[in-house]
């Protein structure tokens, strides 16, 4: 019998390719996101950066984000099996400049599917595992907030059975400006260890190469969020010292590939 190595996008590998978590990109979404803008203690932002990127002109902002997507490749063929395509995550976004643009980057990132982490990882973001929730809107019935000034939307995030964050955005009125840390293009890391040795196989900075943006009328109004104390990750660190603004949208995009910045250096 002729043989041939197993093929695939992603593992697992197979002979016909097709078993792989993640398919090939160009990656589809739409999804109904939930915003907390808020300052926090600048350096402690700064120690989050690589040394590629240079502090943002309001160093200390950051974007707390609740988002429940549906995504899909080229044929949309996950849409006709929604365990394959739908998702939460939650994901906190920061500020900063690559060589003297601005720019945004994702410090910590938390999603409830596994093809979704493993799609992030080739993408550089760092995600985990965790359950989320967020509060849905729907056209009628009493059991959902409405787009209206009042209605409150919730998210929240746990992981290893700890709380890693609750979010309330209440709307007031329509947004002129919209969110602020949500548009320059996200500066990420790829990072793959080695299979021995310490020095990473892969250790780059990219930027992604996002398109075909859609989104609906932005609501804005006040919000609050706090966050777990007992995560591994140091959130109270980054946590509020000046809540600014929530938003609730629906937002879509696409993305297919991205470019290599530079080569971190393991050692700086």
């Amino acid at each position: 019998m002729k043989r041939s190595n197993p093929k695939g996008y992603t593992a697992p590998l197979s002979p016909t390719g097709n078993e792989g978590i993640v398919p090939p990109p160009p990656w589809h979404y739409s999804g109904d996101l939930t915003i907390v803008e808020y300052r926090t203690n600048p350096d402690a932002v700064i120690a989050l950066l690589p040394t590629e990127l240079e502090p943002a002109d309001d160093p200390g902002a950051v974007a707390a984000i609740f988002a429940d997507w549906q995504s899909c490749s080229d044929d949309a063929r996950e849409l006709l099996d929604p365990i394959q395509s739908q998702y939460k995550e939650f994901i906190i976004i920061v500020g900063c400049k690559y060589q003297g643009t601005p720019a945004s980057r994702c410090v910590y990132i938390w999603v409830d599917k596994d093809f979704a982490m493993y799609r992030g990882w080739i993408q550089g973001f760092p995600k985990k595992l965790a359950s989320i929730h967020m509060s849905r809107t729907y056209s009628v019935g009493k059991a959902t907030p409405k787009l209206e000034p009042g209605s409150k939307f919730a998210g929240t995030c746990t992981a290893g059975s700890r709380e890693v964050a609750h979010a309330i955005v209440t709307l007031r009125q329509v947004s002129k400006t919209g969110p602020t840390l949500h548009g320059p293009p996200m500066h990420n890391t790829r990072h793959f260890p080695a299979l021995n040795g310490t020095v990473p196989d892969v250790f780059e900075l990219v930027r992604g190469a996002a398109y075909d943006f859609a989104g609906t009328e932005v609501w804005e109004g006040d919000a609050e969020i706090t966050f777990g104390s007992k995560t591994p990750e140091n959130l109270q660190a980054i946590a509020p010292r000046e809540i600014m603004k929530g938003y609730r949208l629906t937002f879509a995009y696409s993305t297919k590939g991205g470019q290599v910045l530079a080569k971190h250096d393991p050692g700086a």
